[in-house]
C-alpha cells in the first residue's frame, strides 16, 4: 500500500533520495504502524515533537491505511 510522508524542518534528511522537498510516497507493508513507519526511516523515537495522521494529531501506534498522510514535525523553538 502507499502511504504519503511529509517530513519538516530538521527530520526532512532522514527521506529517502527520491523525496521531492519534504515529501515522497512510500511503499509499506500491511498493518504498519506510524511509529515502526518512522522507525523504518531511521528516525529517533525521541526527534518528532508532533505527529499528524491525514492532518490529526496522532500517538504513533495508529495502524496506516491505503493513502493516508503522516507527517512529522521536530520540535520547535522562538522568540
Amino acid at each position: 500500500m502507499k502511504i504519503k510522508v511529509n517530513l519538516y524542518a530538521s527530520l526532512k534528511r532522514y527521506l529517502p533520495e527520491k523525496a521531492i522537498e519534504n515529501s515522497c510516497v512510500l511503499e509499506i507493508g500491511d498493518r504498519v504502524t506510524i511509529r515502526e513507519l518512522l522507525d523504518q526511516l531511521h528516525i529517533p523515537a525521541d526527534a518528532p515533537k508532533f505527529i499528524f495522521l491525514n492532518g490529526i494529531h496522532a500517538r504513533g501506534n495508529e495502524i496506516l491505511k491505503d493513502g493516508d498522510r503522516v507527517g512529522a514535525f521536530p520540535p520547535v523553538a522562538g522568540g
